[in-house]
């Protein structure tokens, strides 16, 4: 969906000059070729997912001094065709041509757990909601200012391994064991196939189990950053999902405790 990413604080100047151009030293050509240099070396890789060629040339502009190394694809075809393996993290718009961004996700969690930022010009909880439930990891919504994005990124980035300090510690209460280094979970016999938020949110409660754990605390380790609002239902959708594949066909409520009006609690005795 074309985008005016000058309302996300990269415009143009009065040459036409691109504003990621016209920000002085940090931005210049010889800047750029340093972040490129980065990108070879230590940076993490990028897949951007969109079909406006102008927002996602910009955004390559902005991220590669910055330390990224970005792939760009302007459609689902040309998304799948990408190197998924190799990518670190998928920026995906939602409005696509042909193939919606919704399903693309919904067809890549068959293949790959790789770290998902939708990006939505779409407004209520509606699409937010189906994305959690299909895998995303987080949203950024259009237009938007591409420092936060930034932020919104790396915040990602540290939940997953190699991106940031992460205790090797394994966890094991009841008959759930969760290997932090490893990045596994099993419950009983099976393994788990959990999303990067789904897993870190199902981490945190077990790290508190037997305590009160609030939304914002969950919200905090699941996504980076607090609830955006009361009436956030992201933590809710993530708790049922994490629920139903712990128990699939039990009482959905035996291990993961519903505190109203406060958060949630892992039962130190379910098994």
């Amino acid at each position: 969906m074309a985008t005016d990413f000058r309302a996300a604080q990269l415009p143009l100047t009065s040459t036409g000059q691109s504003a990621v151009a016209a920000r002085g030293p940090a931005f210049d050509g010889s800047a750029a070729q340093s972040g490129a240099t980065r990108a070879t070396a230590s940076s993490k890789r990028i897949l951007l997912v969109d079909d406006d060629r102008d927002l996602t040339e910009m955004l390559r502009e902005y991220l590669e001094p910055e330390g990224f190394a970005v792939e760009i694809a302007h459609d689902g075809e040309a998304c799948f065709a990408a190197d998924l393996e190799r990518s670190d993290l998928i920026l995906l718009d939602v409005m696509l041509p042909g193939i919606s961004g919704l399903d693309i996700l919904k067809q890549l969690r068959r293949r790959s757990s790789v770290p998902v930022i939708l990006l939505t010009a779409r407004d209520g909880d509606t699409e937010r909601v189906v994305g959690l439930e299909l895998g995303a990891d987080d949203f950024v919504p259009k237009p938007f200012n591409p420092r936060e994005l930034v932020a919104r990124m790396r915040a990602v980035l540290r939940r997953i391994p190699g991106g940031g300090a992460r205790t090797d510690l394994r966890l094991a209460v009841g008959d759930v064991q969760l290997d932090a280094a490893a990045r596994s979970v099993r419950c009983g016999a099976h393994a788990l196939d959990l999303t990067t938020a789904e897993f870190n949110l199902l981490e945190h409660l077990l790290r508190n189990a037997g305590e009160i754990v609030t939304r914002d605390e969950l919200s905090a380790a699941a996504f980076g950053r607090q609830q955006t609002s009361r009436i956030d239902r992201n933590v809710d959708t993530l708790v049922s999902k994490v629920r139903r594949k712990l128990d699939p066909e039990g009482d959905l409520e035996r291990r993961i405790k519903t505190v109203r009006n406060v958060g949630y609690l892992y039962a130190n005795s379910a098994a």
